[in-house]
């Protein structure tokens, strides 16, 4: 196991006495040990949850035989930090995302990794550190925020924007700007839409990386945390087996994945993030590919 360096032989002895001090036991140590990356916060509502599902994917971990280790991770709410300087530190927080994981894992020389994501940068950066390093890694995103209800009908983010709209425009008053305010984001979960989080929560499945349902699930639904447990229980598998993020992420699954984009109309972010997963991954792509599937793949539906 990888974890060995820090924690078998006499000269590890310093190093097992930390893990004691954390109320790990022996037993707990014969076990691989697995990063659990929970970007769990009070300040973004797709990772409002994150507390629960971080805990089911530990619990899989152990029914399958591993010792998990909840590691933390920053994320930025591109809702709330729209409109003023705060979105300069949004694309920006991905390659910390991206290097903070790759030094808890490095660092700490673990097994394996379940990340456990949910918003816009934060999905990306961590994939990208999975296929930096070549670990056994599989993501587990916290899901979809369920639709809003506004003037009788179900609504997602994008209505919010355009009740902005209608209200300088006079279409609307005070009262129906509050009323959409207050019901637009019913409750925890990636923004409800094809915005980037849902996109690249698709796409991860798409191309290998995340359980059937990651990008589907809603947040609040019992499955969302039965899938946490699978994971938690698939990640055993992977390290059991060897298989590491560049055998799952690829030339061959990258088209699947960008096949998969065009089908379902993501958002034009996964560009950007797409490229940088196929750089990290050691098979890079450029734009040409983008416009060669988008040519012959039709967008099948609009999802919101």
């Amino acid at each position: 196991m990888n974890s060995d360096n820090v924690k078998k032989g006499p000269e590890r002895a310093p190093n097992r006495s930390l893990f004691y001090a954390l109320g790990y036991t022996p037993e707990e140590l014969d076990r691989p040990l697995i990063g659990v990356v929970s970007a769990y916060s009070e300040i973004v509502p797709g990772h409002m949850n994150l507390d629960k599902l971080a805990q089911a994917v530990k619990d899989g971990v152990r029914m399958a035989g591993g010792t998990p280790i909840l590691i933390p991770a920053i994320g930025v709410c591109d809702g709330i930090a729209m409109g003023h300087v705060g979105m300069k530190y949004s694309l920006a927080s991905r390659e910390l995302i991206c290097d903070s994981v790759e030094t808890m894992y490095m660092a700490h020389q673990l097994d394996g990794l379940v990340l456990v994501p949910n918003c816009d940068k934060i999905v990306p950066g961590m994939v990208m550190a999975a296929v930096r390093m070549d670990v056994p890694a599989i993501v587990c995103s916290g899901g979809p925020m369920l639709a809003g209800r506004y003037g009788g009908e179900e609504v997602s983010l994008s209505k919010m924007f355009e009740a902005v709209g209608a209200y300088k425009a006079g279409l609307i008053n005070d009262e129906q700007l509050e009323d959409c305010t207050c019901n637009c984001c019913p409750g925890c979960g990636s923004c409800s839409g094809m915005y980037t989080a849902n996109s690249m929560n698709c796409l991860c499945e798409a191309i290998g990386i995340a359980l059937p349902g990651n990008g589907t699930v809603p947040a609040v639904y019992s499955k969302r945390l039965q899938l946490a447990k699978h994971a938690g229980m698939a990640i055993m598998d992977l390290v059991k087996r060897g298989v590491t993020a560049r055998q799952i992420i690829n030339e061959r699954s990258i088209r699947n994945a960008l096949t998969c984009d065009m089908a379902l109309g993501c958002s034009t972010n996964t560009v950007l993030h797409l490229l940088a997963i196929a750089q990290e991954a050691g098979c890079p792509i450029d734009l040409n590919l983008f416009n060669e599937i988008s040519a012959k793949t039709p967008n099948l539906c609009h999802l919101a």
